[in-house]
């Protein structure tokens, strides 16, 4: 198996973690506020609007496991299980992207990620 497949495998374990730990702590939360939740990381697409490199950083920013972690150890450090909910949505996020193949961006730009080459110029 290669490299990428892998971190495909790695992303469905995560984006399966995620959703579990979300679905045993978030607060009786409508469907709608559970996509609005999942797609917030792509938020940070916007940062392109400033160029490849500062689009880069804050697109990773979005999508690197660290910060929903932080945050979901956040809400079990200090008993609010609407944060821990919140870092396993955005887990669950981060790692479908991984298992669909999109990775963290290089500054060369948006197409171009540690998993290879995304889009129609694959």
């Amino acid at each position: 198996m290669t490299a990428r497949v892998w971190q495909q495998a790695e992303g469905a374990g995560v984006a399966v973690a995620g959703l579990g730990i979300a679905a045993l702590t978030s607060p009786g939360w409508g469907w709608w506020l559970w996509i609005l939740i999942l797609l917030a990381p792509d938020l940070t697409m916007l940062g392109y609007l400033a160029g490849p490199r500062v689009g880069a950083v804050t697109y990773n920013l979005g999508h690197i496991y660290a910060l929903p972690l932080l945050l979901a150890v956040a809400g079990v450090a200090i008993g609010a299980t609407v944060l821990l909910a919140i870092g396993g949505v955005w887990l669950a996020h981060v790692g479908i992207d991984r298992m669909l193949g999109y990775g963290l961006k290089l500054p060369s730009g948006f197409q171009d990620t540690h998993m290879g080459r995304i889009g129609r110029d694959r």
